[in-house]
């Protein structure tokens, strides 16, 4: 049964929660438990009288109490196991506090603590939030979704825990990121936590670290590979589709040789998307086209240096060759402008056993027969950036301190206003620092990073950095999807999504060196995003049919708040 359903009174159009629980087990129930703030009525109908003391607290009152006793956990970890706790006592309150607080509590809930989280999720575990699928319990796929609570389930964000962040395979324990990114979808899309159901694919780990801990509270055995592993997908995807039809599923985290694949398979057989390749690719996009007009240059001006062309670097690549395409270049013009950079070194067209989705990005080894090298054996990163003139430079590599001072003085003689993004999380795998960028090009720089990074003084000037942090495109992403009814979401909805987040940024953040909008703006951006989704669904011939005011409409209507709603007893039944 589930514990409550939506109404509206037919009398007073009042909106309430009609309640199937009581007493103990209501206030136990973190989706609906309002502690302090349940109303003296409802306290008396709901047999919650003797239960609390006797203070009736606005949501206010109890969000003061909450950020007092956050503020005196003076360790990270620390305050995202109170944040955790708090969400799993009161989830109304719990958002409450997060949006009032966003840009604070944001590196805790979510990069870089909640890697931290991650890496040490089976000794801090208090209480289970979300479904573990695993191959122990996927024939019971069917009641263990029927088991869900919620009233209906629209969006699921589901990882398998094998490349988490930078932090590599972390079982079960990555859990941390399905629920911090649903954290992100409420506080910045706007969707009810009522619809949100993280997801953990069990399958094993080949941690040695996780294998050898007796508190590790995963499939504590090598993982599954193969048919195996994609047999346990597929059962996984079906039983979705039979109980939440409707819902949207997000992979993340996903390892590189698997990612790629799932997403092909599964992206027109259900309305799906991959947040590392397409939501990182289109936030980095959207920072770019700022760049582009900060510099009053366009991208057919640039030469690009992308390194680490895991699932974020083929995302990232991909944008900025449509773009190039866009702007009238031919393919292999598009090609000549960006060079990719990965472990073997430069990907070029004469590399053994390349992988067929790199070979759009691989460098003719004709077009670099004439470069300079500091050694005939190999291509390396600086000869990459002074050969090639890079004007753009982005890590996506998890290779803390990689853009060294080197690198960044030579991209500096490169051009005037060079543009370097270190986009690896947490922020201790990042490339570089947004001080390093500013040393080394007498804060010419124009800088993004994948962790945020604290505001700083260069020269006299405040210098800020952009966190290319995917909340700016997913929440409304998704919002957009399930509002305008698509079946799938194509790549087209992205880059109408990276241009809206551009877009969002005034011309005053342009000129203090602002690559995306002030965090704070965050939902009024995925009211933005989630419309140019809609309106590229519709355009597509996919979504509804509804002029472009009804879907804002109905997006900003879609957007949950944090209140607390009045509840009624559920009639009695006989």
């Amino acid at each position: 049964m589930k514990p409550f359903s939506m109404k509206t009174d037919p009398l007073t159009a009042e909106e309430y929660l009609e309640v199937h629980i009581r007493g103990q087990q209501l206030l136990q129930t973190p989706l609906l438990n309002k502690a302090s703030a349940y109303t003296e009525e409802e306290r008396v109908n709901l047999g919650l009288k003797g239960l609390l003391r006797e203070g009736v607290s606005t949501i206010e009152i109890q969000r003061r109490r909450s950020y007092e006793m956050f503020l005196r956990k003076h360790d990270d970890l620390e305050k995202y196991i109170f944040l955790q706790g708090l969400h799993n006592r009161n989830e109304t309150l719990f958002y409450s506090l997060l949006r009032e607080h966003l840009t604070e509590m944001l590196p805790i809930v979510y990069t870089p603590t909640v890697g931290n989280a991650c890496m040490a999720l089976s000794h801090i575990t208090r209480d289970y939030r979300g479904i573990y699928i695993s191959p122990e319990n996927i024939a019971n796929i069917d009641e263990i979704f029927k088991d869900v609570s919620l009233p209906e389930v629209r969006l699921i964000v589901v990882t398998d825990g094998e490349r988490i962040l930078g932090l590599g395979d972390l079982g079960s324990d990555g859990m941390a990121i399905p629920v911090g990114k649903i954290n992100l979808y409420v506080a910045a899309g706007g969707l009810h936590p009522a619809c949100c159901l993280p997801i953990t694919l069990d399958v094993g780990t080949n941690n040695e670290r996780l294998l050898n801990d007796p508190l590790y509270l995963g499939y504590a055995k090598p993982r599954l590979e193969g048919k195996e592993y994609e047999d346990l997908v597929e059962r996984f995807v079906l039983g979705v589709k039979r109980n939440f039809p409707h819902a949207l599923l997000q992979w993340e985290d996903f390892a590189k040789h698997k990612a790629f694949s799932l997403l092909e398979r599964y992206r027109h057989r259900i309305l799906s998307f991959n947040d590392d390749i397409q939501g990182t690719g289109a936030v980095t996009f959207s920072a770019l086209m700022t760049a582009m007009k900060i510099k009053d240059e366009r991208f057919s001006d640039q030469s690009f240096v992308v390194v680490g062309m895991g699932q974020a670097g083929y995302g990232i690549t991909s944008n900025i060759y449509t773009m190039l395409r866009e702007e009238g270049l031919s393919a292999e013009e598009a090609q000549a402008r960006i060079f990719a950079f990965d472990l073997p070194g430069l990907i070029t067209d004469d590399m053994p056993d390349l992988d067929p989705m790199l070979l759009r990005f691989a460098q003719k080894r004709s077009r670099i027969a004439e470069w300079r090298l500091d050694s005939r054996a190999t291509v390396s990163l600086l000869d990459v950036i002074r050969n090639a003139k890079a004007t753009t430079l982005i890590g996506v590599t998890a290779s803390p301190g990689l853009f060294n001072s080197e690198i960044l003085a030579q991209m500096a003689k490169n051009v005037d206003r060079p543009v370097v993004f270190a986009l690896s999380n947490p922020t201790s795998r990042c490339e570089c620092t947004p001080e390093e960028v500013a040393r080394a090009t007498n804060g010419k720089g124009l800088t993004a990073t994948g962790s945020p990074f604290p505001d700083f003084e260069y020269a006299g000037r405040k210098m800020v950095s952009a966190q290319c942090n995917n909340m700016f495109i997913f929440p409304g992403v998704g919002l957009g999807a399930l509002v305008s009814h698509t079946p799938k979401v194509t790549d087209k909805m992205f880059l109408a999504a990276s241009r809206a987040v551009s877009a969002c940024v005034t011309g005053g953040e342009r000129q203090k060196g602002m690559l995306l909008p002030d965090l704070e703006k965050i939902r009024e951006v995925a009211v933005h995003v989630a419309k140019a989704v809609a309106i590229e669904a519709r355009d597509s011939g996919l979504g509804r049919s509804m002029d472009d005011n009804e879907f804002e409409r109905l997006i900003r209507k879609a957007q949950w708040e944090p209140r607390y709603y009045p509840f009624r007893a559920a009639p009695q039944r006989r």
